[in-house]
């Protein structure tokens, strides 16, 4: 009797835990990780696949990921922010969001604040709810003094990831003192 009284209470444990949201804990320096590309909104009536549109679909491919960290790396641990754009582009997927925003961010990092901002527009055309750009974005519109800009910047990133993301906090704080860590 005991036994089983333990293995329901354990059963309901369980289950209200497999219910519950996995947090995101993701650092306001992204991740070394990429997402995998939005889906696409039309399907093609061409049977055959692009070269292009294979490399987008091989998230899960070895080389693609290793290329993708030694690049995350020469940004955010060497802060070699030329090298790393050459890395970026060799993967030949800067039409992934993630890709694109870390061109975008090293662009900004090298002060070339116009190319900065076609490789961010870049991301958000191809993934609209990319978290990393809006917050990058925004960082970029405080840094141009583009106050109004930046609060909308804030204003998607609170829709998209909460109050209580890294990437909101990191955006409200720049905007309220005018320094960017980011």
């Amino acid at each position: 009797m005991i036994q089983s009284i333990r293995l329901t209470i354990l059963a309901a444990v369980v289950a209200t835990f497999a219910t519950i949201p996995t947090l995101n804990t993701a650092l306001a320096a992204g991740s070394d990780e990429p997402s995998p590309p939005p889906p696409s909104s039309t399907k093609s009536k061409d049977t055959k696949k692009s070269k292009k549109s294979d490399k987008r679909s091989s998230v899960d491919d070895p080389k693609f990921l290793q290329d993708y960290r030694a690049a995350y790396a020469t940004i955010y641990e060497r802060n070699d922010y030329a090298a790393a754009i050459t890395q970026l582009k060799a993967l030949e997927q800067d039409d992934r969001a993630d890709v694109a925003n870390l061109i975008g961010y090293s662009y900004r990092k090298l002060g070339n604040y116009q190319l900065s901002s076609l490789w961010y527009e870049r991301a958000l055309k191809a993934d609209p709810g990319h978290v990393r750009t809006w917050q990058y974005y925004g960082l970029w519109q405080v840094e141009q003094g583009n106050r109004q800009q930046a609060q909308y910047h804030l204003a998607k990133l609170e829709q998209l990831a909460g109050k209580d993301s890294a990437e909101y906090r990191s955006l409200a704080q720049a905007i309220s003192t005018g320094q960017t860590t980011y």
